[in-house]
């Protein structure tokens, strides 16, 4: 019983966030695929690791996907639009 509701709290947070960045993206008129690929490649991890506990799919693959989409998150976040605030 614990492991659905949890999972139903994953799936219901994963769609939350997923709206907000949209409504963040609209919000500051930022356009364009490659600025957003990072949030993308983060969302899919989470994605594949659901399906990867659900479908039995542990292991190796399911690893070595994990793994290639968060070196390309790490690359892609160079396309990231820069911070309007300022660090003093």
């Amino acid at each position: 019983m614990i492991p659905i509701i949890l999972s139903a709290f994953s799936v219901i947070i994963l769609l939350f966030s997923i709206f907000l960045f949209f409504r963040k993206r609209k919000k500051e008129n930022i356009s364009g695929i490659k600025s957003s690929l990072t949030f993308i490649c983060c969302f899919l991890m989470g994605i594949i690791n659901f399906l990867a506990y659900w479908l039995n799919f542990l292991g190796i693959f399911s690893w070595l996907i994990t793994t290639v989409l968060l070196l390309l998150a790490a690359y892609f976040t160079k396309y990231l639009p820069p911070s309007k605030k300022q660090i003093n």
